[in-house]
Parts: C-alpha cells; sequence; structure tokens
C-alpha cells in the first residue's frame, strides 16, 4: 500500500507515520484524510505491529488542521453533511479509528485548530522545544467543538477554553503545553524523534495483547460513568485470562529471560 500525503514506515515492531504535506504545513486534505484512515486499518491489522510513532513531516509544523485551500474550493462540502461517524474528517486518528495499539505522538511545531485532533487522541505526547499550539476555529467564524470537546477530557477545562475562545491570539508553548498536561514531555528538537522511538521500543518489549487491551480500557472508561467503566474493564480482563500471554509473563518472569509473546493484538 503505498500513500501520497503520508509516510508509512515499519521497523521491527514500531510503525512511523509521518503527515507529510510540509509545503502546506501537514494541512490534511481529503486526500490525508482517507489515507490516515487506511494506515490505522492496516496497523490495526498487522500483526507484527505494536506501536506507532506519529509525526509530522519538516520542523515548522506538526499539523495545522484542514486546509483551508480545500475550503476555499468547495471540497469539504460533500462531507459536511454526513453523520459523524461517516464523516472522513472523523477518522484521522487511532481512537477514532478504534485502533488500540499505543501512539506516541512527536510534536515537531505548530498544532492549530484540527491538528488538536491528534493531541487529543495520542497516548503518550512529547514535543520540540519550538512546538506551539493554538485553535483558530472561532476566528474564522467556525465552531471550535470536536477538538476543545475532546481535549476537555484530558486538560483542565480553562485551559481548553482559553485555547478555544481566544482563537489564536495566544499561543501555549511548550513549557506551558507540560505545565497544563498537554505534552507529557518537552525536548531539544534534534531530540524528538530518537526519544519517541525509545518509548515507542520499550513499550513494543511487553505483550501486544496487554497493551492494546489496556489502552482501550482506559480509553473507553472515559466515554461512561466510573461503575460502568469498572464493569467493561473486569470484562476485559476475564477475556484476557485465557490469552497465552498471561502465562507466558509468569513463566517468563519465573525462569528469568524475556517472554515469547504470542503475535496480535486489537
Amino acid at each position: 500500500m503505498t500513500f501520497d500525503t503520508i509516510r508509512y514506515e515499519q521497523q521491527e515492531r514500531v510503525v512511523t507515520i509521518t503527515l507529510s504535506r510540509p509545503d502546506r504545513l501537514n494541512a490534511f486534505n481529503l486526500t490525508m484524510a482517507r489515507e490516515l484512515r487506511a494506515a490505522w486499518v492496516k496497523v490495526k491489522r498487522d500483526a507484527d505491529v505494536v506501536c506507532v510513532v506519529l509525526t509530522g513531516a519538516g520542523d515548522r509544523a506538526f499539523c495545522t488542521g484542514m486546509d483551508v485551500a480545500d475550503v476555499a474550493q468547495g471540497e469539504t462540502q460533500e462531507s459536511a453533511a454526513r453523520t459523524r461517524d461517516e464523516s472522513p474528517w472523523c477518522h484521522l486518528t487511532a481512537v477514532q479509528n478504534r485502533c488500540w495499539k499505543p501512539v506516541i505522538t512527536a510534536v515537531n511545531g505548530m498544532v492549530c485548530g484540527g491538528g488538536l485532533h491528534f493531541i487529543a487522541d495520542s497516548d503518550l505526547i512529547l514535543c520540540s522545544e519550538t512546538a506551539t499550539f493554538f485553535d483558530t476555529h472561532v476566528k474564522v467564524g467556525l465552531v471550535g467543538g470536536l477538538e476543545p470537546v475532546s481535549l476537555a477530557r484530558r486538560l483542565p477545562l480553562e485551559a481548553v477554553l482559553r485555547m478555544a475562545l481566544l482563537g489564536g491570539a495566544e499561543r501555549v508553548d511548550a513549557r506551558r503545553a507540560y505545565e497544563i498536561g498537554l505534552v507529557g514531555e518537552v525536548v531539544a528538537p534534534d531530540m524528538l524523534l530518537p526519544r519517541a522511538h525509545a518509548l515507542a521500543a520499550a513499550i513494543s518489549q511487553h505483550s501486544p495483547t496487554a497493551l492494546a487491551r489496556t489502552k482501550r480500557a482506559i480509553w473507553e472508561s472515559l466515554d461512561v460513568g466510573l461503575d460502568e467503566a469498572l464493569e467493561r474493564t473486569w470484562r476485559i480482563i476475564q477475556e484476557h485470562n485465557d490469552h497465552p500471554d498471561l502465562k507466558e509473563g509468569s513463566r517468563a518472569f519465573v525462569e528469568k529471560r524475556r517472554p515469547r509473546w504470542a503475535r496480535g493484538g486489537e
């Protein structure tokens, strides 16, 4: 499978997906939206893939949202009337595609508007010291809705409202992003991808199925109340009790060797 607007590169158990429209500050058009959905399906189905690193091409921007050229040409109008599930703009991220393999997002520059989807739905996020985050929806007369609503599940409400309502009049720099929990780590630009891949390598040493089920339990818990979330998680744990990795992990620990995990994941 080949792509025009993203790069899909696999090294051992880790896939690196790069948003690759640097001349457009990695803004997504309809082609990229469709290619991202296909990429997440590929990740989900490939039993050899354990973890994903997501980043942007170049050093200016990670992703600046929907390409305004598409809006001007009316290319987005065909999807405007669709339901959220049918819209290509709502299948950009792993979580939106119900891909439960861990995703590490390495933010290499500006993130604004629709680019915040990737931040809201990532598992681990690290950014370059040069990264900035802002939302310009209201500035151009659009509702800042989907991205801020998703961010409100992981950030203080005032921080989300400040970003959404100021419309880009203020930008969140890397230091502030770390302070409010928007990112978990800030590194020098030349250390961004090495650090992201080091984290991915550490994660990919573990049981692929246990990782995917752990991620699924945590993310799905955000959609319901605590009691229902715990009940759902209990069912996932019961399902995992029959998986061979459960016994393999214990045996490997006792025998002081590296586990031989089953291929797969969810």
